[in-house]
């Protein structure tokens, strides 16, 4: 190798080097946060396994340039064969990269105007785990970091589970759930509803109960149709069915109300089918919580929703695009889904149904109606779970007892100071929400 080629080499070692130490930690202060802003940041154990994750990756580009530097220096080494292993480096940078750049900018939106109301959220995500371990003591095993909330200009919430393998990270696990809203929606807890859903995938993780579940349903839709087809298509809607559900088992019929105001578009849009989608096809999808609804207790919210959805899009199904096929089927096959993810025993659950772990019951249901004029008087009671907050703030935006800021400042405003008050926890467990 030349004296010239060499230098080459040996500056693009160094500076591989130089670039991989800028992406090895990410603290509060890199992050910018102010003395006003840490109420609202996420908690220290989020940062420490974000940390964690950025330093197995820099362990890596550590041993990697030092083997490197060594084959750089060995007699007759080839310049190609120094390139192959300086790309699995930029490789590793990259992954690095990535990794570095989703927790900077998810973290970074804490030190924005949106921090109390991201707060909000994860309080109230913290909560829907904490009606888990009150219902089910034991079935939470365990610390588990909370979810953190972050926005992004995408048109529907969504949510990244624990532990799940991202594209966009080079598939690095997933440390904590990420939760994911659209701008707009952050500061509209009436609308959160959609928000329970996401949290009710991460639980339907958490839990286990992701391939039971499944299994159950494919089982339970071809003993009462005998039909191959309707089978996978309902097999394949079980992950977004159950999170509709718990949705609903978490917040109440507003909840409901909630999703019916997210899907209600033009006949068009409700009235398609995807072959191949996981989420039911809007039309369906209604009727499926409706009857979630009626198998609760609440008959009169869930004919008022069939009503509402019949009365918007019933003269336009001889116009649709969902199979006749799928239509003529729902009415029979939809409480057989409806029995089989709510209210079956689970393996995963130690024996018990969906409708014991997550119990919603009418008491709830009239707190939750008592809180909504209380919250449009500008207080958020102390002793109302933040879950129960947004079917609240629902019902006192529905029925006009306030103005939406007023509903909004202090839903928000009340559910960020409550986490905030929240005894900080070393490991950061659901139990005590750090």
């Amino acid at each position: 190798m030349t004296s010239e080629l060499f230098a080459f080499l040996d500056m693009k070692v160094r500076s591989l080097e130089a670039r991989s130490r800028r992406l090895a930690r990410l603290d509060r202060r890199s992050v910018g946060f102010r003395p006003q802003d840490m109420p609202y940041a996420p908690s220290p154990a989020h940062f420490r396994e974000a940390n964690a994750r950025l330093s197995a990756i820099d362990r890596t580009v550590r041993t990697q340039l030092d083997a490197l530097a060594r084959d750089l220096r060995q007699p007759g080494v080839q310049s190609d064969e120094l390139l192959r292993k300086a790309a699995l480096v930029e490789r590793e940078i990259d992954r690095a990269r990535r990794t570095y750049g989703l927790f900077f900018d998810v973290f970074i939106q804490r030190g924005t105007m949106f921090g109390p109301a991201l707060a909000a959220c994860d309080t109230i995500a913290a909560d829907c785990f904490q009606a888990v371990r009150r219902a089910a003591p034991g079935l939470i095993t365990g610390p588990l970091l909370k979810p953190v909330t972050y926005l992004e200009h995408s048109f529907s919430p969504a949510t990244f589970r624990r532990g799940v393998m991202l594209r966009r990270l080079l598939g690095e696990q997933n440390p904590f759930p990420l939760v994911r809203v659209p701008y707009e929606r952050i500061e509209s807890p009436w609308g959160m509803g959609v928000v329970l859903h996401e949290i009710g995938h991460n639980l339907q993780a958490d839990l286990g109960v992701w391939q039971e579940t499944q299994q159950a349903v494919q089982r339970r839709v071809f003993q009462v149709s005998r039909n191959p087809w309707l089978t996978r298509i309902w097999t394949r809607w079980h992950k977004e069915i159950f999170a509709d559900l718990i949705a609903i088992l978490l917040g109440g019929p507003a909840s409901a109300r909630s999703m019916k105001d997210f899907l209600a578009y033009p006949a068009a849009r409700v009235l398609t089918f995807r072959p191949l989608g996981v989420h039911p096809t809007p039309y369906l999808r209604m009727f499926i919580q409706a009857e979630m609804l009626r198998r609760m207790g609440f008959v009169e919210a869930a004919r008022r929703i069939q009503r509402i959805w019949g009365g918007l899009y019933d003269g336009a199904l001889r116009h649709g695009r969902v199979p006749a096929k799928l239509i003529a089927t729902a009415r029979r096959l939809i409480p057989h889904v409806i029995d089989e993810v709510a209210y079956q025993p689970r393996r995963g659950l130690a024996q018990r149904a969906l409708v014991d772990v997550v119990p919603f019951t009418a008491a709830d249901e009239r707190t939750i109606r008592r809180a909504a004029p209380v919250i449009a008087r500008g207080e958020l009671p102390a002793d109302l779970p933040p879950r129960f907050a947004v079917s609240a703030s629902r019902y006192a935006l529905e029925g006009r007892m306030a103005s939406a800021p007023v509903i909004s400042r202090t839903v928000l405003m009340g559910l960020a100071q409550r986490g905030a008050r929240l005894p900080a926890n070393p490991a950061s467990a659901i139990d005590a929400v750090a």
